[in-house]
């Protein structure tokens, strides 16, 4: 498959060249040196190919009619987990994707090809590892291998969903803690940094041994959820489970200060819980669920049954990366929701849509959070 874009990229300008180490561009593609005894220095040397000698043992500037290698390009490349959303990152920063041949062997194998230069540019590879997981996984430490071999300056993986970060910890005798394993695969492969979005637990930043950007997408549900026009005091937001308290109480700061309720379960399995008490009050309100991902549904579901039970007036659904294993869709449009509000981290299939679905874009996010990459600004500016 060949993957490319159909939006053209600006010229950069061009650097001036500078004997220190800072902004000091590459040599010239096409150099102009006269080879004469008026041009050979006093020790009877020539000078550096690509200076001009306005006198002897005098080098001054680059030659002004050389052509000069612009330091620091940037280029964005998708793999083929979530290409619309590559697309839409490369349109709001008015570039076009790179070309990139990804396919599939017989038996299964990756292929991976660049299809055109990367030699000394800041490639940013965009590829959530969401299902098929290990496809994707696989197909993006292939990716950043192709571009380290290519001679890239710096290779940034821009991973929207972490698959396999809720192995971030030992619960359980002889447990694998994967979150670690696949760190480690990505730096190994050769990525220089790593961009995700809401991580399943913060701890999962330190299993890296290079750069972590954790870029977070409340931003985008809360101005869409304030768009709604809610007034603050009928709303209650609402973390379907303990370990979730954290982000919703800081969803709940941003959202008016809006009071928080706490969904006690207890888990009896993988993918397999039951909901057992609701601490708060949400009589009477609008109770948002929030969380950083929807798998099967069971957990949220479950929750919203209870909050329903308690006299909540209507509950939505808040969440980043929507999974949506089976029976995901079937629970989440059985009617205890008013509305379902995601992002499009994880790429929806068009069977999985239903009529409480919207889907919003964090394009714009990870387009910003490129551009103060490559610049030096600040990530966490971006939330202030």
């Amino acid at each position: 498959m060949v993957i490319s874009s159909l939006f053209t990229t600006p010229a950069a300008p061009p650097l001036l060249a500078c004997k220190s180490g800072f902004n000091q561009a590459p040599l010239p593609v096409h150099m102009r040196f006269d080879i004469s005894k008026s041009s050979q220095l006093s020790n009877g040397r020539l000078p550096p190919l690509g200076f001009s000698c306005t006198h002897q043992d005098s080098i001054v500037a680059l030659n002004p009619d050389s052509t000069v290698k612009p330091e620091g390009r940037v280029k964005i490349f998708s793999g083929s987990a979530n290409f619309l959303l590559a697309q839409e990152i490369a349109s709001y920063m008015g570039m076009e994707l790179g070309k990139i041949n990804i396919k599939r062997f017989a038996d299964g194998e990756v292929y991976v090809q660049l299809q055109e230069s990367v030699r000394g540019c800041h490639v940013f590879l965009v590829q959530p590892t969401c299902p098929p997981t290990n496809e994707n996984l696989m197909e993006l430490l292939i990716m950043i291998d192709a571009c380290r071999r290519a001679s890239a300056r710096s290779i940034t993986a821009i991973i929207p969903y972490f698959g396999y970060g809720r192995a971030d910890r030992k619960t359980k005798e002889r447990e694998s803690i994967a979150a670690k394993l696949v760190a480690n695969l990505i730096t190994e492969a050769g990525a220089n940094r790593v961009v995700s979005i809401d991580f399943h637990s913060g701890q999962a930043i330190g299993y890296f041994d290079i750069s972590v950007d954790q870029v977070y997408g409340q931003p985008v549900i809360l101005d869409y959820l304030v768009s709604k026009n809610i007034p603050s005091k009928d709303l209650v937001v609402v973390s379907p489970d303990v370990g979730g308290v954290a982000r919703a109480r800081g969803f709940a700061k941003k959202l008016s200060d809006a009071p928080l309720a706490i969904v006690d379960k207890r888990r009896q399995g993988h993918n397999i819980s039951e909901v057992m008490n609701l601490i708060g009050d949400v009589k009477g309100k609008v109770a948002v669920l929030v969380d950083d991902m929807i798998d099967t549904a069971g957990t949220i579901t479950n929750a919203a049954a209870l909050l329903q039970q308690e006299g909540a007036d209507a509950v939505y659904a808040c969440c980043t990366h929507a999974v949506f294993s089976p029976p995901a869709v079937e629970r989440l449009s059985s009617g205890v929701f008013q509305e379902v509000i995601i992002t499009n981290t994880v790429p929806v299939a068009e069977h999985n849509y239903f009529s409480q679905l919207t889907v919003l874009s964090v394009a714009n996010l990870l387009a910003e959070t490129i551009w103060h990459i490559h610049s030096d600004g600040s990530i966490s500016g971006m939330f202030k």
